[in-house]
């Protein structure tokens, strides 16, 4: 749940200083890229400091070193959140979160179904409706940056 407030709360606040008269944060795309970067630098943290042995069992068994994928998705996910900050790469980071997103689907669900999952939110159906929303947030990124740089061109 706390990726999930700090999307929204950093996205609403990244838009309200726009709207207040910050130039360069008044479109929603800039407030969405901002809030999901900080949602990825703060799960992407955790897969090294607080959560880490947790996300390590979230880790389906027939896959091999599940300490490795943790690291790597962890490095994923905040390389994903630094190129969101820089427009030309936004477009490809939101991509590539995307993508990741999508690969990490699995183990969310191998967490909810395995009795691994304590508490409520944890649960299949709330888990899968975040992911619905943190990967609505990076396609909207990526499909409008791409748009946008077509249009640019022609």
């Amino acid at each position: 749940m706390e990726p999930l407030i700090v999307l929204v709360v950093v996205t609403l606040v990244i838009f309200a200083l726009g709207a207040a008269g910050v130039k360069r944060l008044r479109s929603w795309p800039v407030a969405l890229r901002g809030g999901v970067a900080a949602m990825f630098v703060l799960t992407g943290t955790v897969h090294f400091v607080w959560m880490r042995e947790e996300l390590i069992g979230m880790v389906p068994s027939s896959l091999p070193y599940p300490g490795l994928i943790v690291t790597i998705t962890g490095l994923l996910e905040l390389a994903g959140a630094i190129g969101l900050l820089w427009r030309p790469t936004a477009p490809w980071a939101a991509a590539g979160l995307s993508l990741l997103l999508i690969c990490m689907f699995p183990a969310n669900v191998h967490y909810a179904l395995s009795g691994l999952a304590t508490k409520p939110l944890d649960a299949l159906i709330p888990r899968t409706l975040m992911q619905i929303v943190f990967l609505s947030a990076t396609l909207a990124i990526m499909i409008f940056y791409f748009r946008h740089r077509s249009v640019r061109r022609t």
